[in-house]
């Protein structure tokens, strides 16, 4: 018996014209599901599906990790919570989007039920995005310490910009004076990243990308390093404390607390239609060629 996990973030009447085809097809297919429990209350009001009795789960901790798909609705935002569900269990991720274009979240709700059968079908691919970690130097463990697009260090508190001294596989590489850095993937560089300044890089490449937000020294540039690299920060602030910023999840942290960036020992495998590609999705995105003179 075939099973799949179905998780969204907010509530949102975008779902109406999907989520009730989309939950027959499951039923007249014969496909259990599982449902995460806030989502379970979003939909229960927008289908008039009896959704009483379908199993729920919470957390990672609680999800059935034999699920073939893990069904995201919104956008690449609920791609990244979902990443810290599904984490290491290599539970294929299908991006639902339910608004406008994603970079993770591909699928649009118009096209998804034409697509069900090509993906139970196996008629797919499977794109794996490389993680980034982050540990503390005082031994205390970051909860889902660990990020699909990038981790952010930024100034708090102050208006002032922070010193942000970093070293490179043990070896110095600067003093960033800035507002923040970010140690981008490449699945990430096409967000905080990219409206900082700093490179597109194909997903498949191992790299990471160390950016400055809004530095001081206008000759300091974005670096491209090896994602077998090992990042070590310590901060300087007038404030006490500073931001670290995982994906969309952000911790205040004392100056006295050093990290260590480095490459996760696990990756998210995104699912993508056998007709899209990350390049089309790129021109579609970023409205390459939509100028006439080209």
């Amino acid at each position: 018996m075939i099973k799949v996990a179905l998780f969204g973030q907010k509530t949102s009447t975008s779902l109406e014209d999907i989520i009730t085809p989309f939950l027959n097809y499951l039923s007249v297919h014969h496909i259990e599901f599982c449902i995460e429990k806030k989502f379970l209350r979003t939909i229960s009001v927008l289908t008039d599906v009896n959704l009483t009795t379908v199993e729920t789960f919470t957390s990672h901790e609680d999800l059935d990790k034999n699920v073939k798909f893990f069904f995201t609705f919104g956008g690449d935002g609920t791609i990244l919570s979902a990443a810290t569900i599904v984490r290491n269990s290599e539970i294929p991720i299908v991006g639902v989007n339910t608004g406008r274009l994603g970079f993770l979240a591909t699928i649009n709700k118009s096209v998804l039920l034409e697509q069900l059968d090509n993906f139970f079908n196996g008629n797919y691919n499977i794109i794996p995005r490389s993680l980034i970690k982050i540990e503390r130097n005082d031994g205390i463990e970051i909860e889902d310490n660990f990020a699909i697009n990038e981790i952010t260090v930024v100034r708090r508190e102050t208006t002032s910009m922070i010193t942000i001294d970093t070293s490179l596989n043990n070896e110095f590489l600067n003093s960033f004076w800035s507002d923040g850095l970010i140690i981008s993937t490449p699945t990430g560089s096409t967000g905080y990243n990219l409206s900082c300044g700093g490179p597109i890089v194909h997903p498949s490449n191992q790299n990471f990308i160390i950016t400055p937000v809004a530095p001081h020294n206008l000759n300091v540039r974005p670096l491209i390093v090896s994602e077998d690299s090992v990042i070590d920060l310590k901060i300087r602030s007038r404030a006490n404390e500073y931001f670290l910023s995982l994906d969309s999840r952000n911790i205040a942290l004392s100056t006295d607390v050093e990290l260590r960036i480095s490459k996760a020992d696990f990756k998210i495998n995104i699912v993508e239609a056998k007709d899209t590609s990350y390049f089309t999705t790129l021109r579609d995105k970023m409205l390459w060629g939509s100028d006439k003179r080209n």
